[in-house]
């Protein structure tokens, strides 16, 4: 079994389901006493939510890139960026790191095309839906046809990603503002919705939907665990 390097904290609330399901799935593979080899570095969300909104991206890179080191240089034999914002600095990390970086992207899209959807609509934060590092590789790389909420509505996901959801913080009518951006994609023809932002599975569930949810935690973490205990 392989070590899995793990960049969290980012919020730590889903570190601990990629921490669940991660583990979860070698004991479901290996047996009821397994668990997963793993590292996690943990930051403090706080100073890097105060440069996101800074716009300081050099600043996060090197924070960022710094943790992938430390993790290769603990023994860490693939990495994951346990969030979707902060791979707008993957490129960063893969240049400094010689082990896998496992992109978040990249389960997700292999699930949708799978499922013989092409077109789908993107939640996450203002940084993910808005910037192109996260659409652009969706469509380059994947060929997939991406949508993202009106300009109100993005502020809206943002909010509450921003206030509620890294605090541990679920309510209902926060769920119905998603379920109603939702079908708003939906009637623009979205086949399918990536919640791509870690923290919104603790949100929205599958009955909040018409059309498939794609939840980039989950596939991201299932993948982490294939690739971790591949021969």
């Amino acid at each position: 079994m392989q070590m899995i390097g793990l960049i969290g904290g980012m919020s730590w609330e889903s570190s601990a389901e990629y921490y669940r399901i991660i583990n979860r799935g070698v004991r479901d593979a290996r047996g009821p006493t397994a668990s997963a080899r793993c590292l996690l570095w943990s930051f403090d969300f706080s100073e890097l939510v105060r440069l996101q909104h800074d716009g300081g991206w050099d600043a996060l890179s090197a924070m960022m890139v710094d943790a992938a080191q430390r993790l290769e240089a603990g023994g860490a034999d693939l990495l994951l960026i346990c969030t979707n914002t902060m791979h707008l600095v993957a490129p960063a990390i893969e240049a400094a790191t010689s082990i896998p970086l496992l992109h978040i992207i990249d389960p997700t899209a292999v699930r949708i095309k799978a499922a013989g959807l092409r077109k789908v609509g993107l939640l996450g934060t203002a940084f993910t839906m808005e910037q192109p590092f996260y659409k652009g590789r969706l469509a380059q790389h994947h060929g997939l046809d991406v949508i993202t909420p009106s300009d109100k509505d993005r502020k809206t996901v943002h909010r509450i990603i921003y206030e509620e959801l890294v605090a541990g913080k679920i309510t209902e009518p926060s769920r119905e503002a998603y379920r109603a951006i939702i079908q708003r994609l939906v009637d623009q023809g979205a086949e399918a919705i990536i919640l791509g932002c870690t923290e919104i599975m603790l949100l929205v569930r599958p009955q909040d939907s018409v059309v498939p949810l794609f939840d980039t935690t989950v596939l991201h973490a299932e993948a982490a665990v294939k690739l971790a205990l591949a021969e």
